[in-house]
């Protein structure tokens, strides 16, 4: 198949996840409201995780082919690639709706230490992945250690993603405490502001359409990962760059259309909930396709592991500049762009073209 029908159909089925995105935020800015978890945390769980299955379906998929031949064991790179990619355009994404949105409000709300909190979590998860690619790099220095517990695998995963697992649930379980926390201090000020568009469909019509637009975007992504293994391969770029760049920018297709119909409803909160929270659910889907790949533990075996390094260093980051620009309280816009928006996006592009030179 030539460049031009793989690029089309590679198009058509990212289509199909941005219309079912749309349908995917409506859905569950309707369950935060009706099951009282609120915007934020809806973004941040209900959101994340259904945006990130075209994450979880490459990452898998790739992981599987790896492990049925050993001889390419460079499709671990699409999957590890993809994820650490995807955090990166995912943070371009909400500096770009920042810009977009800047006469709209704020994307910022009363509930800044839950998105503080979700964004140093998706950090410490990121710092985690990397501090595992760098001990499992063939070529540091302590490679050759004898004692052989970078490859222990416990469950059939590494340390490594186990650890990110349980970190990830922590997190959770912190983020909640700390949003039912806030929501308690707005209603004894008695500040909590009306929703000017209230969700009006049902709870159970809410989880229906949730669970079919979740459905239609998981069996959609793994055919987005076949066919960019197929364009790794008729363009020659390597599976590491497309991993990184191509696969990364459809995957997070679902955080820009869900992001951005969040905001056009005016939830701001659900839109930065949204990713921050796929940038830590990316990184416990390391934890899943770990569990398919059976040549060792993930991160210490992938040929690119100091490429992948590289770019979650990078996430780490932007991560650290957004919620600084988050927190800040003060005027920052300059003429008609947001300057932090702005340094965002500049360090996700030269992060990809560093990736791409070392690629």
């Amino acid at each position: 198949m030539d460049i031009a029908k793989l690029l089309l159909q590679f198009g058509g089925l990212s289509g199909i996840v941005i219309l079912a995105g749309v349908f995917l935020t409506k859905y569950a800015d309707t369950l935060g409201e009706r099951t009282g978890l609120g915007r934020s945390l809806a973004g941040l769980v209900l959101l994340a995780a259904a945006t990130s299955l075209p994450e979880l379906a490459v990452g898998a998929s790739a992981a599987r082919l790896a492990a049925s031949d050993p001889a390419n064991i460079g499709a671990a790179d699409l999957a590890v690639g993809g994820l650490m990619g995807s955090c990166l355009f995912n943070l371009g994404i909400l500096a770009v709706l920042d810009i977009i949105f800047r006469s709209h409000g704020r994307m910022l709300s009363r509930t800044a230490a839950a998105h503080a909190l979700s964004s140093t979590a998706s950090v410490v998860l990121m710092g985690t992945a990397l501090l595992f690619l760098l001990l499992g790099s063939t070529d540091t220095a302590w490679a050759d250690w004898s004692l052989g517990q970078l490859g222990l695998r416990y469950f059939d995963v590494g340390l490594g993603t186990l650890a990110i697992g349980a970190t990830y649930l922590i997190s959770l379980r912190l983020v909640y405490f700390d949003q039912q926390h806030v929501a308690d201090v707005l209603l004894k000020e008695s500040v909590v502001e009306k929703e000017a568009d209230a969700p009006a469909q049902s709870l159970w019509r809410a989880v229906v359409g949730y669970v079919l637009a979740t459905a239609v975007i998981f069996m959609a992504a793994p055919y987005m990962a076949a066919t960019a293994d197929e364009l790794a391969t008729v363009t020659g770029l390597g599976q590491t760059f497309v991993g990184t760049t191509l696969v990364a920018i459809a995957t997070s297709l679902p955080e820009v259309v869900t992001t951005w119909t969040a905001l056009r409803i005016g939830a701001f909160d659900m839109a930065v909930g949204n990713i921050f929270g796929s940038n830590s659910f990316n990184m416990v889907i390391l934890l899943i396709v770990d569990a398919f790949f059976d040549q060792g533990s993930l991160l210490s075996t992938v040929p690119g592991s100091q490429v992948h390094a590289v770019t979650a260093a990078a996430a780490i980051i932007v991560t650290a500049v957004a919620t600084m620009g988050l927190l800040y309280r003060a005027e920052k816009r300059l003429w008609f762009v947001e300057p932090d928006a702005l340094v965002i996006i500049l360090m996700v592009l030269g992060a990809m073209a560093l990736i791409y030179l070392l690629g």
